[in-house]
């Protein structure tokens, strides 16, 4: 019979690899170009057999839809983390700005692979998939931190709407940088727009 402690122990050995996965390809496809890379090199990088790398990823692809998916579970948890009476246009703000104070705070890492999901047609379509899953999530959240039906009501959805496209609008501004000491300030950035976007969503629900 598997203990507990031994099935934890698995888990932690399992994600150890799949982050040394995740790093190994994220970095191997930024450097060199999505379509120059092959499942063989990222294994060899990662120090894993190819076989490896299919019982954690179908594709290359795979790799950068589950960083993206990461981004969508930061915000939605970090809207549902706000305090209750918090106005709408400050919880979304912080939502929003989880990912990107994390893109901020490891500009090295970050800053490439953003550039490689915005600049490679292909990701940048699933990035847009994405980006759609995360206005339902906010959308449900929202609606349910107001008490509103998100089927009936407009504003969860438009609310959502606005704080992506604020998201949005600052990530593909701060990956124009050159290099990390020339990329603007992220948090400044998110900030600046919700100052525009807070007199309408907050007006809403006054």
């Amino acid at each position: 019979m598997t203990t507990r402690s031994e099935l934890s122990l698995a888990q932690r050995k399992r994600q150890l690899v799949a982050t040394e996965l995740t790093d190994a390809a994220l970095q191997l496809l930024a450097l060199k170009g999505f379509d120059a890379v092959t499942v063989d090199e990222i294994a060899t990088t990662a120090g894993v057999s190819k076989r490896t790398f299919f019982r954690y990823f179908a594709s290359k692809e795979d790799v950068v839809v589950q960083f993206l998916s990461g981004m969508g579970a930061d915000m939605r948890a970090g809207l549902a983390a706000r305090p209750a009476g918090e106005r709408p246009s400050e919880a979304l703000l912080h939502s929003v700005s989880v990912p990107l104070t994390t893109c901020g705070e490891h500009a090295e890492r970050a800053l490439p692979v953003v550039r490689l999901i915005l600049r490679t047609p292909a990701l940048l379509a699933r990035f847009l998939e994405h980006q759609a899953e995360w206005r339902e999530g906010l959308t449900e959240e929202l609606a349910a931190r107001l008490g509103r039906d998100p089927e009936a009501d407009l504003y969860p959805r438009l609310a959502a709407g606005m704080a992506l496209a604020a998201f949005d609008a600052v990530l593909r501004r701060w990956s124009e940088g050159e290099d990390t000491e020339s990329t603007a300030d992220a948090d400044a950035l998110i900030g600046e727009a919700f100052a525009m976007l807070a007199p309408a969503l907050d007006s809403v629900t006054s």
